[in-house]
């Protein structure tokens, strides 16, 4: 068989990546990625005994052990630039110097540092983990992610509004969002992604939260306001937010909230007609029992004929996340109404410990890492057992190997087959791709959770993948030291 010789400047600079930054050993179990952009053919394959990863994972489920097949979609400098990004992301230092310029007030302003800063975001980890910055280059992204065999969860990327004319603003991006995909091929959109604090107010959002964790604390407390919705408290969460009873809505407070609810509203209709489902992000824990509780309501007036178009979001991190999953299935399936649920783990730890910190409390997330897994993993076991026997969906978004293998293996243990449009697993666009494409090549639904805007619109977002890569133990670990094998396999096959 014939070998492809790199072009020389292509080979320099692959020897000195690799002697330089992939070498460095790592070992955690946890899985992440490399963005997807498939613009240039790969490289052709090379047939050589698979280096095997040591995965506790039946090969008949999911099979990480060939990275040639794994990465066989991606060329070569992309694959390069994965790395690249996802080994700088590693030094803790460096996402720690990358968080600070961020968040100070350089960028507040107009300056030539911040020109800088902003560019050069741009050209490395806004292009790892994003889409683009408008519908036309986020358009070019998806289909490359689709010629890969993964669906897309379209987002729009605003979060964090103040006044209801930033709202109609965002509900608009939001709409034309859902526009967008239906101009994809058909079921290439798994859903369309929206958060609350973009169509609501977020001062609103935390007064209507501590309204609800007062009369969670006192039952008899009357929000003449409160529809029928389902539990969005358990026993043990926490109400540490709201430490005094709060002051009743004013008039313009409701009209706000309505206005709100009407926005989010509009859009599920608008998800409803060309039947795409619309999920609905988590958020600081401050404002989640508002999210929570306009969620189901639009999961009430929306989830008919056993077909869930609305998803909540449950955060396993969460010590009460298990407690509340099940009151809310219980209170869905007494109505009578399916119920769709996105789980993922969590991507506010830091700000969430320091805020209980800081007035007193204990932390409102797991202890250690080992109890969230188990908790996501039992989410996740209930959710299946409940598609298994109702109309009930959920989506697994997950960077955990160990995760994976366990819902594949439960699924198929349920009979549930695994192009059910009711079970989608998911991951990051730009991490956790050996996954996705082990879930996929085991013949799962996959998708991907694509953001796309501008860059000043994406930084909340880029800073939170920031932290969760953080670390050579972070979630990106494995996908290092599979680009890393792959590397070298592809520069051997050129050298030799």
């Amino acid at each position: 068989m014939a070998t492809k010789v790199l072009p020389p400047k292509q080979l320099q600079n692959l020897r000195f990546f690799i002697t330089r930054s992939l070498n460095t050993p790592s070992s955690s179990k946890a899985a992440a990625a490399s963005p997807l952009n498939l613009a240039e053919k790969p490289e052709p394959p090379i047939h050589e005994p698979p280096t095997i990863i040591q995965e506790h994972v039946k090969p008949s489920i999911l099979d990480f052990n060939d990275h040639q097949k794994l990465f066989s979609n991606l060329p070569t400098t992309k694959l390069l630039h994965a790395s690249s990004i996802l080994h700088l992301v590693s030094i803790g230092p460096l996402v720690d110097f990358g968080m600070w310029v961020m968040n100070s007030r350089i960028m507040e302003t107009d300056n030539i540092v911040r020109d800088v800063v902003l560019k050069t975001v741009r050209h490395t980890f806004f292009k790892h983990f994003c889409a683009g910055e408008d519908v036309v280059e986020a358009r070019r992204c998806f289909e490359r992610v689709n010629e890969a065999g993964l669906r897309v969860m379209l987002d729009f990327a605003v979060e964090y509004t103040s006044n209801n004319d930033a709202c109609d603003q965002n509900l608009k991006g939001f709409l034309d969002s859902v526009q967008l995909a239906m101009s994809l091929p058909p079921y290439s959109v798994s859903s369309v992604v929206a958060k609350v604090t973009a169509m609501c107010p977020l001062s609103l959002l935390e007064r209507v939260s501590d309204l609800l964790r007062w009369q969670q604390r006192d039952p008899s407390f009357n929000l003449p306001w409160k529809q029928n919705s389902f539990p969005i408290f358990s026993d043990s969460s926490p109400l540490y937010h709201t430490l005094k009873k709060p002051e009743p809505l004013t008039p313009q407070e409701e009209n706000d909230l309505q206005l709100g609810q009407e926005r989010l509203w509009k859009l599920c209709e608008k998800c409803v007609q060309v039947n795409i489902p619309l999920t609905v992000d988590a958020e600081h824990i401050s404002v989640q029992p508002a999210i929570d509780y306009l969620t189901y309501l639009t999961a009430i007036k929306y989830n008919k004929n056993d077909n869930p178009i609305v998803y909540g979001t449950i955060q396993a991190y969460l010590k009460d996340a298990k407690e509340r999953l099940l009151l809310a299935t219980k209170a869905a399936d007494k109505m009578g109404v399916p119920m769709g649920i996105k789980l993922v783990r969590g991507a506010y730890m830091s700000s969430e410990r320091k805020t209980a910190s800081s007035l007193g409390y204990e932390s409102p997330i797991h202890n250690s890492i080992q109890e969230t897994h188990a908790c996501y993993n039992d989410c996740a076991s209930f959710m299946l057992e409940k598609i298994a026997n109702s109309s009930n969906a959920v989506i697994l978004a997950t960077h955990n190997v160990e995760s994976g293998r366990l819902a594949a293996t439960k699924a198929i243990d349920l009979g549930i087959e695994k192009r059910n449009q009711k079970l989608e697993f998911a991951q990051l666009y730009g991490m956790s791709d050996a996954l996705s494409f082990g879930l996929s090549n085991a013949g799962f639904l996959v998708s991907k959770y694509t953001p796309y805007g501008s860059i000043e619109m994406v930084i909340p977002y880029l800073l939170r993948r920031a932290e969760e890569n953080r670390g050579l133990l972070s979630a990106s670990s494995i996908d290092r030291e599979l680009t890393r094998k792959e590397l070298k396999r592809r520069l051997k096959a050129a050298v030799f």
